[in-house]
Order: C-alpha cells, then sequence, then structure tokens
C-alpha cells in the first residue's frame, strides 16, 4: 500500500479505539458542564421578575412579541422590523406558556442563558480536551456579567450566543468525533441559522465553520477536492456536502423563521413581509440597521468596550417599592485579564499547533472586527456580549497552561476566585436588589465610565 493510500485509510478509520481515548472519555467534564449551567441558572433566576416593568430595550421587545402572539388578530402591526424574528418568538413563546407577564418575559432568555453556559463549555471541551479549561471558562462565563445579564432581560443578544455557542459545539464535536460528523454538522448548520435569524450581529461568525472545512481542505492538497470524502476537518464528509451543512441549511432555517411574518399585519392586509418577498424585506431591514441614529448618552467605541470603561446602566430608578438598578459591564479583573491571555494564545497556539487557542483568537478578532467596519455610527457595550465570549475562553486556556507549572498553580485559582469574588461585590446591581438611595450607584462605578 503507498504512504498515500495508508493516510487515506488512516484518515477515515473512525473505529479503533486507544488508551488516550479512553482517558480522555475519563477525564471528560460533563458534570461540570451540568452543574455549573445550573448554579448559573438558579442564580440569574434570583429577582428575575424585577423589575415588574419593561426596562432598557425590553420596551422594544416586548411589543413587538406581543403582535408575534396576536398575528392572525385584529389591529396587529409589523413593529421592530429592523431585527430578524426568531428571538422575538422565543420571546413570544414564553409569553404564550406563562402569560404576558415579567416571567413570561424573561423566561426564555434565562433559559438560553444557561445552554450557553453549557455549550460553551462542551464548545471549549471538545475543542482542546484540556479538563481545567473547560471548567475554568464554565466559571469564567458565569461570573463574567455579560451573559448573566442578557439571561435576565428580553433582548435578542442571549439567543444569538445561545445559538453560536450551540453551532460552535457542535462543529468542534464533528471535528474531534468524525463517526458523528454528518449529524453534528447538519445541526451546526441549523444553529447557525438560527443565531442569523436571531441577530444579524451573527453574521461574521457564521460563516467561520465553513470557512474552516474549505481551508482545512485546501491544506490538504486533495485532488478531488470538491468530492473527496477524506481527509481534515471531519474525514468522512466532502466539500459538496458540508456546504450542504454549513451553507445551504442555515440559509433554509433563516429564511422559515420568518414564516409567521407572512402573515403579520393589520387585520386582512397582507404585511411588509408579504408584500415585499424575503428578498425586497431585507433590503429594508439593511437600510434600517444603516439608519443614523442620534448620537446617545451610553454610545460607546470598541476601544472603550475591550479597556471596559463604558458600561450602560439598563436600570436606575426606584421601581417595585425601592431603588433598584442593573449595570451592564464586563467582569472588571476578567475583562482586562483577558487581554494578555489573547497574546498568549495567539504565539503559543501557532507555536504549539494548538488549534484551540488559534480558534479563540480568531473567533474575537471575527467578532470584535465586524464593529470596526459595520456602518452603525452609534454602537454600545452590549455589542462586546460575544467578543467577551472568546476573551473568557483564552483566559480559560492561558489559565490551563499556568495550572500545569505545580509552582505557579496558585495563580490560576487566584484568578478563578477573584472573578468569582468580582461577581459577588456586583451581584446586587447585576440583580435589580433593593439599594439604599438614589446614589447607592457611587459603591459601584469606580471609574466616570460607568455612571
Amino acid at each position: 500500500m503507498s504512504d498515500a493510500a495508508l493516510q487515506d485509510a488512516q484518515d477515515t478509520d473512525f473505529t479503533s479505539g486507544s488508551g488516550e481515548d479512553l482517558r480522555v472519555v475519563a477525564s471528560d467534564p460533563w458534570v461540570w458542564c451540568l452543574a455549573l449551567p445550573l448554579i448559573f441558572g438558579l442564580l440569574a433566576a434570583i429577582r428575575l421578575t424585577t423589575p415588574s416593568t419593561p426596562f432598557f430595550d425590553e420596551v422594544h421587545y416586548l411589543p413587538a412579541a406581543r403582535e408575534l402572539l396576536g398575528l392572525f388578530g385584529d389591529g396587529g402591526e409589523y413593529i421592530n422590523r429592523e431585527h430578524p424574528l426568531l428571538g422575538k418568538e422565543l420571546i413570544a413563546l414564553g409569553m404564550h406558556l406563562l402569560g404576558d407577564n415579567p416571567l413570561g418575559w424573561r423566561i426564555m432568555p434565562l433559559i438560553a442563558g444557561i445552554i450557553a453556559v453549557g455549550a460553551s463549555m462542551r464548545a471549549i471541551w471538545h475543542a482542546s480536551h484540556d479538563r481545567f479549561a473547560t471548567i475554568a471558562y464554565g466559571i469564567l462565563l458565569a461570573t463574567g456579567f455579560h451573559i448573566f445579564v442578557h439571561a435576565r432581560i428580553a433582548m435578542l443578544d442571549i439567543f444569538m450566543v445561545c445559538f453560536l455557542a450551540l453551532a460552535a459545539w457542535q462543529f468542534a464535536a464533528a471535528m474531534r468525533e468524525p463517526e458523528t460528523g454528518r449529524w453534528r454538522l447538519a445541526l451546526t448548520g441549523i444553529a447557525i441559522g438560527c443565531a442569523l435569524a436571531s441577530k444579524w450581529n451573527a453574521v461574521p461568525l457564521a460563516m467561520v465553520p465553513g470557512l474552516t472545512f474549505l481551508a482545512a481542505r485546501l491544506s490538504a492538497g486533495r485532488r478531488r477536492l470538491i468530492f473527496s470524502r477524506r481527509g481534515v476537518p471531519v474525514p468522512g464528509i466532502s466539500l459538496a456536502e458540508a456546504f450542504i451543512w454549513l451553507g445551504i441549511l442555515p440559509l433554509a432555517v433563516y429564511a422559515l423563521t420568518f414564516a409567521p411574518g407572512y402573515w403579520l399585519g393589520e387585520y386582512l392586509r397582507p404585511s411588509p413581509l408579504a408584500e415585499k418577498g424575503l428578498i425586497g424585506f431585507h433590503q429594508e431591514i439593511l437600510a434600517l440597521q444603516q439608519q443614523v441614529l442620534a448620537p446617545h448618552s451610553y454610545q460607546s467605541t470598541w476601544l472603550q468596550w475591550v479597556s471596559n470603561t463604558r458600561g450602560i446602566w439598563y436600570l436606575y430608578e426606584f421601581t417595585d417599592n425601592a431603588q433598584r438598578g442593573v449595570l451592564l459591564i464586563g467582569n472588571p479583573l476578567t475583562m482586562l485579564l483577558g487581554l494578555p491571555a489573547l497574546l498568549w494564545c495567539l504565539i503559543t497556539g501557532f507555536w504549539r499547533n494548538d488549534w484551540a487557542k488559534v480558534g479563540v483568537v480568531a473567533g474575537y478578532a471575527v467578532s470584535l472586527g465586524l464593529w470596526l467596519i459595520a456602518p452603525k455610527p452609534v454602537q454600545f457595550y452590549y455589542h462586546y456580549v460575544v467578543p467577551s465570549c472568546f476573551l473568557l475562553a483564552a483566559l480559560a486556556l492561558s489559565l490551563s497552561d499556568i495550572y500545569r507549572s505545580a509552582k505557579y498553580r496558585w495563580i490560576s485559582y487566584t484568578a478563578l476566585g477573584g472573578s468569582v469574588a468580582m461577581f459577588a461585590v456586583f451581584f446586587p446591581i447585576l440583580t435589580a436588589a433593593p439599594l439604599e438611595g438614589p446614589m447607592s450607584f457611587a459603591n459601584w462605578t469606580w471609574i466616570a465610565g460607568w455612571r
């Protein structure tokens, strides 16, 4: 047998086991991947129904969800047209199940946040097979503020993050376990479509799995590039088939989520979507996304996001019989520790051919790079939610490198403990707890940009 034929046979051998495989299975922190999201969910559920009235951008999405609930009734209107429908459909599902009340508004974001933490942990496990990094990532995500705050409010961002995390999990698992590659790539495509249908911010990352597959096959130098089923990243799957799962399927799922919009409109009148068609209606979405907004007191720049120097008060008022507040910033410790961690992952990732590290750096660059070129003159810190997830992944992988050195292992534990401690300090203004009075915000606004 020639060397090339031998390599091809090895590429498609899914059945042979090894001692290393057994050790990996034994070290899989799947219990942690269940326990940490559950703990996150229990903490995020505290005062979930407070405030009892809509706050921040709930005032935009709740009316849109109500119109979806009454889409066959009299007087409906297609509002909040600048965003796709899936996130609002999920909010409407919660309202359908539990009523038009604070619990109904916020139950689906809470569930999405729990899934996002668990799926992100599974993604980094399959990408790295690093037990410590997986557990550390769960702790860092749960205490990193971004996911926590958005799991408690009826906005669209948490649904986008949830589906992106599911896509990352399934794509990483398809590469790690190619015998399951076909159905995992299909699930990846479905999750990508749902992420796009939640918020367009997912567009740059939606292209990454397909481009990764293409780049890997090009690097393998296969003569039958399109139809060969041999070689990385998923042996057994041809480039043509991968295009179906990672290209066509996401678009089909995305289009399907707009189905209710064809009937949403005033009584016996076609909706704007029915009038213009899916492509024509997207021209309107694009125009609305690019509209010039008036300057806002909470607007910020990507440099302020990276340095964690500009926050947003989602709530600060006397409500539900007390002064309460909800502040969106990143965890003051880990948002800064994550920056050198990104550099460390970039250098050691290429030096050691550690593609998990290279991947999180690429994910951070792609998701943040969107906002460097996006034609939106007014931007806000919540646009940093996806980059922050990659930043914390880089920190988790870097802490794992330190953990392997017995002499400096305490540094890893200290960083994780510090993240939890910061979370505890800020917990009252992450969960709308009762405050002492109108000036209580000063206890947490350590810099001017957080005021």
